[in-house]
């Protein structure tokens, strides 16, 4: 592993490197150093940074008692770079290379709680199956004005035309090519750092886009995913725009999600496990479905994190309020397209863009996983709308926390330290948020109650 870095950074002539871990939000932590000190580090355990790191909450804070789940003296932890991972940053003027970081506990232990970990675990479980599972994100994400006042709403910015997105575009070509040096510069960053994005449209928002990754190896993906929202924010930055990945940015506008396409392989001979040769539903299909049904609600801490996240899922908005599923329906939690056997998938329509990829992606499989090994039965699929069945997802994040803690189904899976350390991390950001006075608080209750 440590050829293959140290031949990368001579072959571009690397100047220094990012070292690259993502936090519980999904926002990326780490360090940079020289090129020739981050080849001393990796081989010396010397790429450090405290373990308190993965219970850093999305405003910078910390729990106010973390103890339970990291140590006292807020200890360090190393980091050993996937050379799998490493890339070109291609947004600076001088050779700079980023690279994903696995963190160790100096027992040579991985970090429990680590978000890229809890992937690796649940991955761990099928291949004990003989399962290799597959995905395919797609990640939605608003344009907005740069707004320095948190106060002042979101607006669109002006594309090319000269004017703001007022109506509704969705899949409108021209809407898109509004902003398309905006679009070139992120194909171009994507081209340079290998990650293998598919299709742009322009979603039901204004300014909104959505942009699909190539079905893969789900660890590959999540990375990817978590770079291309670096990416795409760089990109805005360079032409003074935005690009946000809120769950609900604006109001009136719809949320942004992160639907997860997901299947699942036999590991020795490739082969769909979720469709026979004929093209019919298999058992382990029905399962897997069964699991996401009886699971998702539990863990949507995970998949809808932040207090903006339950916003987004409102009905007539294309998101969901229950786990029904059904064949090709957008109204459903869990929706099955259209597809040969070789690519029949389920679409888990639950995750906000706001999600860690890692914990959304980890979560999603966790799920199935379950409803595999229980042999769960589904209910039955959904015919028209699912809007009109009663709503089984937690409408707040106090709602979600209590029931997450509640699944001990879920506990030997994910790790009951992290789910501690998640139930830290959540409750912190949620005291601060209690803190804050809105706008609306202002303007309908000052000067009326």
């Amino acid at each position: 592993m440590s050829s293959a870095i140290e031949a990368f950074l001579k072959e571009n002539r690397i100047d220094e490197v990012e070292c690259l871990v993502p936090d519980m939000a999904g926002i990326a932590r780490g360090k940079i150093l020289p090129a020739k000190k981050f080849l001393e580090g990796m081989r010396q355990r010397g790429l450090r940074i405290p373990e308190d790191v993965f219970v850093q909450t999305v405003n910078g804070d910390y729990p106010e008692d973390p103890t339970p789940v990291v140590s006292a003296a807020a200890r360090d932890v190393y980091l050993t770079p996937d050379a799998e991972t490493i890339r070109i940053v291609p947004w600076y003027s001088e050779p700079t290379a980023q690279v994903i970081c696995d963190a160790f506990q100096f027992s040579h232990e991985p970090v429990e709680i680590a978000p890229r970990r809890i992937l690796k675990k649940v991955l761990e479980l099928y291949a004990e199956q003989g399962w290799t599972p597959t995905v395919a994100p797609e990640l939605e994400f608003f344009l907005v004005d740069v707004n320095t006042d948190p106060d002042y709403p979101l607006e669109p910015p002006i594309g090319r035309s000269g004017r703001r997105e007022t109506s509704r575009q969705a899949y409108g070509l021209d809407a898109v090519n509004e902003f398309d040096p905006i679009f070139e510069e992120v194909y171009d960053f994507c081209e340079a750092m290998n990650i293998d994005i598919d299709t742009l449209t322009h979603e039901g928002g204004a300014a909104q886009m959505e942009m699909n990754f190539n079905h893969g190896d789900a660890l590959l993906l999540a990375d990817q995913a978590f770079l291309f929202k670096r990416a795409v924010r760089e990109a805005g930055l360079r032409h003074k725009v935005y690009a946000t990945f809120m769950a609900k940015p604006m109001q009136g506008e719809p949320g942004s999600s992160m639907h997860i396409h997901q299947s699942v392989l036999d590991a020795k001979t490739g082969r769909n496990l979720f469709a026979t040769k004929g093209g019919k539903d298999t058992a382990l299909f029905r399962n897997h479905i069964a699991g996401l049904q009886r699971y998702l609600p539990a863990v949507m801490p995970l998949l809808a994190p932040n207090v903006n996240s339950y916003r987004r899922l409102v009905p007539d908005y294309d998101a969901p309020i229950n786990t029904h599923w059904g064949y090709d329906n957008r109204t459903v939690g869990l929706r099955v397209p259209n597809s040969g056997p070789e690519n029949r998938r389920v679409e888990n329509r639950l995750a906000g863009a706001d999600a860690n990829p890692y914990l959304a992606i980890a979560t999603s499989l966790a799920c199935g996983y379950l409803g595999m090994m229980e042999k769960l039965k589904p209910r039955q699929p959904v015919d028209g709308s699912a809007y009109r069945l009663a709503r089984t997802l937690p409408r707040t994040l106090y709602d979600a926390l209590e029931r997450f803690n509640g699944a001990k189904a879920l506990k030997p899976v994910l790790g009951a330290l992290f789910i501690q350390a998640v139930t830290l991390v959540k409750y912190a950001e949620l005291d601060a948020y209690q803190q804050v006075i809105s706008s609306w608080e202002r303007e309908h209750l000052l000067l009326n109650v």
